[in-house]
């Protein structure tokens, strides 16, 4: 039985949602020099579950490799990944962080009236000999219809970068949701419902 986990996730809305339900956790980042970006490049005709289940069990692996090179005592390892998805559109089926504000619009323009999928990816992994417990949390999100003056005034908030869709549902974009069916805290990152199950099959204790 642990009372921590490492958290392998850069992503202040995880840290914060960790703390919602009292788990403790230490940090396991990697250094400058580690290529952690390249895996998540979508594989050619990749499906959207597929691509967030294969990064994050990439994440995982580069996880416990940083744990042992650290030297650290164990604790479970926790990663996550989030994308998202506009299943069968010729452009849509992995939406991921825009590269730049031409990206940011593209991406809303696409959103923008419709219903997309937000999918992540939690993987825990228990000990270090045994493969991660991997679970994918889908969510529907419904966006109102957005005015050109909506989407240039959310792009210069700056808000859309570094977020998978372009957008963050905590911030100002909660704005643009009219529906959601799914999971609130795994559109923002790490599902809360599906994380408790798996740091319960590890016996680690919170709350």
């Amino acid at each position: 039985m642990s009372n921590f986990i490492y958290l392998a996730s850069q992503s202040p809305r995880r840290q914060e949602l960790l703390k919602q339900i009292g788990v403790r956790y230490e940090m396991l980042l990697p250094l400058a020099d580690e290529d952690t970006e390249s895996i998540e490049i979508p594989l050619n005709q990749e499906k959207a579950r597929d691509y967030v289940r294969r990064v994050t069990l990439a994440k995982a692996s580069f996880a416990l490799e940083r744990w042992r090179n650290r030297g650290l005592p164990w604790a479970p390892i926790l990663c996550a990944d989030t994308t998202v998805s506009l299943p069968n559109h010729a452009d849509g089926e992995i939406l991921g962080k825009p590269a730049d504000a031409n990206d940011a619009r593209r991406i809303l323009k696409m959103l923008s009236g419709k219903t997309h999928e937000v999918l992540t990816a939690v993987t825990l992994t228990c000990n270090p000999e045994s493969a991660p417990l991997c679970v994918v949390q889908i969510s529907e999100v419904e966006f109102a219809p957005l005015s050109a003056e909506q989407i240039e005034s959310y792009i210069a908030s700056k808000e859309p970068f570094g977020k998978a869709g372009a957008y963050g549902i905590q911030g100002s974009a909660g704005a643009f949701i009219s529906r959601i069916n799914g999971s609130y805290s795994g559109i923002m990152g790490l599902p809360l419902y599906e994380t408790a199950q798996l740091l319960d099959q590890a016996r680690i204790t919170f709350i």
